[in-house]
C-alpha cells in the first residue's frame, strides 16, 4: 500500500440533472484581493463537469477552481426530490479542507502562513469560534486507536508540511452547514439521536480528522461528544479488512508508467522545468523530486508571491513565474484526458473503491429491507448518516468508479454524497398492493431510490448504473436496485470478471 504523501502525488497528476426545485445558496462576503470586504454577487456553480468548450481549459482559471476559495455564492442540491418522498439515509465523503504543502521547493522560503485560529482573520465563519470551544470538549468523545493522539485543531502559528488551514476549517464549517439547511426539514435523525445514527470515520491524519469534525460541526451544531466515536481507517482506500488485491496493485503500477511516459514526451515541460531549475541554482532532477506545484499551489490559493532567490555569481536566481506554473498545470489536464481515454486507472479505481461502495450499499440494502418489511428498526436505529473524511487519492478513485471520470479533479473540501429515499408508495413500511402474486418479488427495493451529488450538483444519471435509466419516465429517480447490481456484480465487467475476489486474484495471462 503506498503511503498517503506517494500516493497523492501519483493521483495528482492525473448536462446535470437537477430536480426543479430552489437549492439551498449561501452568499457570503470575501476578502478581495486589494486587501477590502467585497460580497459575492449573482450565483456561482462551480460546475463539476467541464463546460464544452471549443479551445484548451486556461490552467489557471482551472487552479483556482481547485483551490476552493470560500468567497463566493454556494448552491446544494442535495435533500430535493419529488414531493412526498422520504429521506431514508445519508453517506457523504469529503476530501479534507485546503493545507499547507507536503513539499517544499529547495532553496526558496517556505509560503507564511499562520495554522492557528481565529475569528480576526479571513477567511472566517460565524461558526468558527463556537467550533474551536466545542472541539476542546472532544475528550468527552470516544476515538479509536490511533486518533485519540492526533490533534484535533490545528495550531502552528507557523504550518507544518501537510497541516490543515484555517481556509481549510472553514470550508467544512460550510459545507456541513449547506447539509444541515439541506436535510433539516427531513428529520433524517432526532435531536435525541443514538449513537448507532452516526458513523463518522477518518484517516490517520490530523488534516482528515480536522476536517471531518469541522464539517460535522457545521451539519450537527454542538453535537454530544459522548454519543460519538470517531473510528479509524488505516487505508487512504477506505478498504477495511478487505484491501488485498493484487490486480488493483498491478493496475496502478501500469497507470504510474502511462504518466511517466507521457511526462517523459512533453518538450515543453522538460524545457519547463530546466527553466525553473536554472533560476532556483538546482539539478532538474532535484527540482521534479521536490513537486513545485504543490508549493506552488499554495501560494496560489492564498494569494502569495511566487517563490524567488537572490541572484548569485553563477547567474542563477530571480523568481519562478506564472507562464512555469500554467505549464505544470496544462500538463496535469492533459494527463487527466489521457488517462481517461487509457483505461488502466478506471480498471483500478473499480478494484480500489469496491470495499467501501460495498459498505455504503450494505447499509443502503438494510434499510431498505427493514422499510419493505416493515419492520421495527433496529434497537438504538439504524446507521442513516456516515461521514468518511478522506484525500484526493480517495475521492478521485471513487468518482471514476462511479463512471463520473468527466468531473473535475477534487477540489481541497470536495463532498460526494449518496442519499436513499423511498417514494409515497411504500406507506407506514408496507409495499403498496399490486394486480398479481408476481408483483411484490418484482417490487422489491422497486420503491427505494439512490441519488448521487457531487459538489452540491446531481450527477447521478451521469453514474454507469443510472445512465441508462429513463429519468422521463413517472418515476424520475435511480432505483435503488440500479446500484445494488453495478456493486454486487456489474461494475467487474470492466476487469472481464463477476467479483471482487475473482478480479482480485486472477493470474494474468
Amino acid at each position: 500500500m503506498l503511503s498517503t504523501r506517494v500516493a497523492e502525488l501519483v493521483v495528482f497528476l492525473i448536462c446535470v440533472n437537477l430536480i426543479p426545485t430552489t437549492p439551498i445558496v449561501e452568499e457570503r462576503p470575501f476578502h478581495a484581493a486589494d486587501g477590502g470586504i467585497g460580497v459575492a454577487v449573482g450565483k456561482s456553480r462551480k460546475r463539476v463537469f467541464p463546460q464544452p468548450h471549443t479551445q484548451e481549459p486556461n490552467p489557471i482559471f482551472e487552479a483556482y477552481g481547485y483551490c476552493n476559495i470560500p468567497n463566493r455564492t454556494e448552491q446544494a442540491w442535495e435533500g430535493h426530490s419529488p414531493a412526498d418522498y422520504k429521506l431514508l439515509s445519508v453517506h457523504v465523503m469529503i476530501r479534507h479542507g485546503d493545507r499547507y504543502p507536503l513539499y517544499s521547493i529547495p532553496r526558496t522560503k517556505r509560503p507564511a502562513i499562520d495554522c492557528t485560529l481565529s475569528t480576526s482573520r479571513k477567511p472566517s465563519h460565524p461558526l468558527l469560534d463556537p467550533f474551536i470551544h466545542h472541539i476542546g470538549l472532544g475528550g468527552r468523545g470516544h476515538w479509536e486507536s490511533p486518533l485519540g493522539s492526533v490533534p484535533r485543531l490545528p495550531s502552528h502559528s507557523a504550518c507544518e508540511m501537510g497541516e490543515l488551514t484555517q481556509t481549510g476549517v472553514v470550508q467544512h464549517l460550510r459545507n456541513g452547514q449547506l447539509l444541515h439547511h439541506a436535510y433539516k426539514q427531513h428529520s433524517l435523525f432526532p435531536s435525541d439521536w443514538a449513537p448507532r445514527q452516526i458513523w463518522v470515520e477518518t484517516t490517520g491524519k490530523s488534516r482528515t480528522l480536522q476536517s471531518g469534525l469541522a464539517f460535522l460541526y457545521g451539519f450537527l451544531p454542538d453535537f454530544d461528544w459522548t454519543k460519538l466515536t470517531v473510528r479509524h481507517q488505516w487505508s487512504t482506500l477506505f478498504c477495511s479488512s478487505a484491501c488485498d488485491c493484487p490486480a488493483r496493485n498491478r493496475y496502478l503500477e501500469e497507470e504510474q508508467r502511462r504518466q511517466y511516459q507521457l511526462r517523459a514526451a512533453d518538450t515543453e515541460l522538460e524545457r519547463t522545468y530546466m527553466d525553473m531549475a536554472r533560476t532556483l541554482g538546482l539539478p532538474t532532477r532535484q527540482l521534479r523530486a521536490a513537486n513545485p506545484i504543490d508549493s506552488l499551489l499554495c501560494h496560489l490559493c492564498h494569494g502569495l508571491s511566487f517563490p524567488c532567490v537572490p541572484i548569485g555569481d553563477s547567474g542563477a536566481g530571480g523568481c519562478l513565474t506564472m507562464e512555469q506554473f500554467a505549464v505544470i498545470r496544462r500538463q496535469q489536464l492533459d494527463d487527466e484526458v489521457h488517462r481517461r481515454r487509457a483505461g488502466l486507472y478506471h480498471k483500478y479505481a473499480i478494484l480500489a473503491m469496491y470495499p467501501y461502495l460495498n459498505r455504503t450499499a450494505a447499509k443502503m440494502e438494510r434499510i431498505a429491507k427493514s422499510i419493505e418489511a416493515g419492520r421495527e428498526p433496529r434497537s438504538g436505529g439504524e446507521e442513516v448518516f456516515t461521514l468518511s473524511s478522506a484525500h484526493d487519492v480517495t475521492v478521485a478513485p471513487l468518482l471514476s468508479a462511479l463512471g463520473l471520470e468527466e468531473a473535475r479533479f477534487p477540489r481541497f473540501a470536495a463532498r460526494i454524497v449518496f442519499e436513499l429515499w423511498k417514494s409515497p408508495s411504500m406507506i407506514q413500511g408496507q409495499v403498496k398492493k399490486r394486480g398479481g402474486k408476481g408483483e411484490k418479488s418484482k417490487a422489491k427495493y422497486g420503491e427505494t431510490f439512490i441519488r448521487v451529488l457531487y459538489n452540491g450538483e446531481d450527477v447521478t444519471f451521469h453514474t454507469t448504473f443510472c445512465r441508462p435509466h429513463d429519468r422521463h419516465v413517472s418515476q424520475p429517480l435511480c432505483p435503488l436496485k440500479n446500484f445494488l447490481s453495478f456493486v454486487r456484480r456489474d461494475m467487474f465487467s470492466v476487469v472481464n470478471a463477476t467479483s471482487y475476489k475473482e478480479a482480485c486474484y486472477r493470474r494474468p495471462g
